[in-house]
């Protein structure tokens, strides 16, 4: 079994002991997020392109869980052009009403990036500000981690080989609610080690068209600071999805 595959199941099992540890009562009730956007052209140019995200939140007593998952597929005149999926989990255990412990497990495949995978596991310390401000909210999460990266076969020859590596993790979100029925919402991420740092940043914007359906549009950059031969350091998307809630 891979490293990756063992770290997925560590959390697995360490977030279902935890949830059977806990007294009963004072549970929330699981949220669910479904994204979901596409397009189809046709004519002097054949293309289609889907992207969507799913998340589920719950949490019991002192822990919040979350599951995370975000792809996208693109293809044009029948050849696949972009393929990405990533997948975040994470335990958070509050220490009182605006700090708390994450444990987090991620793992990327992005099948033109020439990374076959990366994977990574990290433990922070976190806590939330603008408390006084109803309308506005800052997280930051700050913690140390261990990063596996799988180089594809036809790059490692040339370029260079797997690694693993510790690394530091530093991240902040920022919501504001515009009004009642939108929002603007920035995320910042670096995740820094030895051999490579990954940087994310993602702007949007949320419209509330009716009470579980929303119009969201949004700006997503990563940079890598070390890539095979051949690829970009910088990916971008902007996409323009309908959300739903439930």
């Amino acid at each position: 079994m891979s490293t990756h595959r063992s770290l997925l199941t560590l959390l697995f099992w360490m977030m279902i002991c935890n949830d059977l540890a806990a007294e009963e009562g004072e549970t929330r009730p699981v949220t669910t997020e479904v994204e979901l956007g596409a397009v189809n052209t046709s004519g002097n140019t054949d293309a289609q392109s889907i992207n969507f995200r799913g998340e589920v939140d719950w949490s019991r007593k002192q822990w919040e869980y979350g599951f995370l998952v975000d792809g996208l597929r693109s293809s044009q005149n029948g050849v696949l052009a972009a393929q990405r999926f990533y997948y975040v989990g994470n335990a958070n255990y509050q220490l009182d009403a605006t700090s708390f412990i994450q444990s987090r497990l991620a793992h990327e495949d992005d099948r033109f990036s020439g990374y076959d995978s990366q994977s990574d596991f990290t433990l922070s310390y976190g806590r939330s500000l603008l408390g006084r401000h109803p309308k506005m909210n800052l997280t930051y999460e700050a913690g140390i981690g261990y990063r596996i990266s799988r180089i594809k076969e036809r790059f490692s020859r040339v370029s260079f080989n797997d690694f693993d590596e510790a690394m530091f993790r530093l991240a902040g979100e920022y919501e504001w609610d515009l009004s009642n029925s939108a929002q603007f919402e920035q995320t910042l991420s670096v995740e820094t080690g030895i051999e490579t740092s990954i940087f994310r940043s993602e702007s949007s914007i949320e419209a509330q068209i009716l009470d579980n359906l929303a119009l969201r549009l949004s700006i997503f950059a990563k940079h890598q600071t070390v890539v095979p031969a051949g690829r970009k350091n910088t990916d971008t998307e902007t996409a323009v999805t309908f959300v739903m809630n439930f």
